[in-house]
């Protein structure tokens, strides 16, 4: 009797010793239900390989066909199906801009969005993925493509925005695609019809899209010291014909009408992403990033709701869609706020003025879902020359980034005039979660020496 008991509680001690000794459970991401973000297309494709979320996922879409959310909600079908999709890859899903089948990734993305908003939100999420890319990349590569060396007193006089037109003429995509949009929107249909605007939009669309930044920034956003490079700022987007009208409509109509479009919803949330007003930060915007502001608000040109500067001051900066509030009755608050995220935003103004000056704002480590960052280092490099490589000055003096290459998603450039300087991250920040994790502590295993002596020590006293 006694030696079966110690056959069983030896038994049960070396499996409770051999769950000590392998490795703990996962722990991080696995730990929260966090998955690594896929593109929405990927997503709908292992939905459909499985096939209990593609019948909810089938079941979810009619049940917003009719759009009316308060309907969705008391179906308990419904509900279930949503349930069953927020543990889905499409529940995580983003897009990236201008990526191959991007309308259809974003169908896909607002097919599962538009039913966990209560209503009309005022700020959406965004659908893309966070831009992790700096304006100093910008900087640098502009530098790549136009050599290196500008005289500042040369360049105080220069009218940056003519420099960038001709350095965009030196690249054979920038000038085909600039070109394309120049004479659509210029092209008049009848008297009474100035130009095609749907076309018009389309070919700006392509061109912001397709050019790199290096390009379309610096057309966009170059420095202006008197009203006549101010007023070729202006009319980058050929106004008359992309952006102005006979009425303003009412914001908050634009607004809708943009929202009908998923295409145009998407690029609307993602500016309010990366350039609504923060106060939390040092630069005014939600990551500390100058440049997903700026490439957020590129994406809205092209769209109903396009932005575009509202005069030739060469001094203020203040742009804004083409609406007003006239007519609001009592949603007058919420059209004024929607207005000033244009008209009255530091983080555009900052983003806008930080590029023109050639500056960055240096943050180490920066991740762009937190809003608490380091304090900033804000170098100035000299302005635009006064010859076609107008972008030269911008890379003389590349601010030192002192992050990661993996973050950067750069390769390191061995040159002098582009090193960069780089900290290792001593921490690791899991995704959706605050954990901070040291890169060393791994899972740990049980040390089974000690509950081994005990075993001994049982065993023994067992046989006597």
């Amino acid at each position: 009797m006694i030696l079966a008991n110690a056959f069983c509680l030896f038994f049960f001690l070396d499996e409770t010793l051999r769950s000590l000794a392998s490795p703990s459970s996962p722990q991080g991401p696995e730990l929260h239900g966090w998955r690594p973000p896929v593109d929405c297309v990927r997503a709908n494709e292992l939905c459909a390989a499985e096939s209990n979320c593609s019948s909810r996922y089938r079941t979810l879409r009619q049940c917003l066909a009719g759009r009316d959310r308060n309907t969705m909600l008391v179906n308990k079908e419904c509900q279930a199906a949503l349930e069953v999709l927020q543990e889905s890859p499409l529940y995580d899903c983003r897009c990236k801009r201008g990526m191959k089948k991007e309308l259809q990734c974003l169908q896909i993305y607002w097919s599962i969005h538009l039913g966990l908003t209560e209503g009309e939100e005022f700020y959406e999420a965004s659908p893309y993925e966070p831009v992790t890319a700096r304006l100093s990349d910008i900087f640098r590569l502009a530098s790549i493509f136009s050599g290196t060396g500008a005289d500042p007193a040369v360049s105080a006089k220069s009218n940056h925005c003519l420099d960038a037109a001709k350095a965009c003429n030196l690249n054979d995509n920038c000038k085909k695609l600039r070109s394309s949009y120049i004479s659509i929107c210029n092209r008049e249909i009848s008297p009474t019809e100035r130009c095609n605007r749907r076309k018009c939009h389309k070919a700006l669309r392509q061109f912001f899209d397709r050019v790199p930044g290096e390009y379309t920034y610096r057309m966009l956003f170059c420095s202006c010291q008197d009203q006549a490079c101010a007023e070729r700022r202006r009319q980058t987007i050929l106004p008359s014909c992309s952006y102005e009208d006979k009425e303003k409509p009412n914001c908050l109509d634009l607004r809708s009408l943009c929202r009908t479009d998923h295409l145009c919803r998407s690029r609307l949330a993602d500016f309010h992403a990366n350039c609504r007003a923060s106060y939390r930060t040092l630069t005014g915007c939600p990551t500390d990033n100058y440049q997903a502001c700026l490439g957020s608000y590129a994406g809205m040109i092209g769209f109903d709701i396009t932005p575009n500067y509202v005069d030739s001051s060469p001094t203020g900066i203040v742009v804004s869609p083409w609406c007003s509030c006239r007519g609001s009755g009592n949603m007058e608050e919420e059209c004024e706020k929607f207005l000033r995220d244009f008209t009255e935003n530091p983080c555009l103004r900052n983003a806008i003025q930080a590029f023109g000056n050639g500056t960055d704002v240096n943050l180490s480590p920066k991740n762009p879902s937190f809003q608490a960052t380091q304090a900033p280092r804000v170098e100035k490099t000299p302005s635009l020359p006064d010859d076609l490589s107008d972008s030269t000055s911008l890379g003389t003096s590349v601010i030192a980034t002192c992050t990661s290459v993996q973050e950067q998603g750069l390769k390191a450039n061995n040159s002098k005039e582009l090193s960069m300087c780089f900290t290792e991250l001593t921490t690791n920040i899991i995704p959706g979660s605050k954990r901070v994790v040291k890169p060393n502590s791994g899972p740990r295993r049980a040390r089974p020496s000690a509950a081994l002596t005990a075993v001994s020590f049982l065993m023994l006293k067992l046989a006597l």
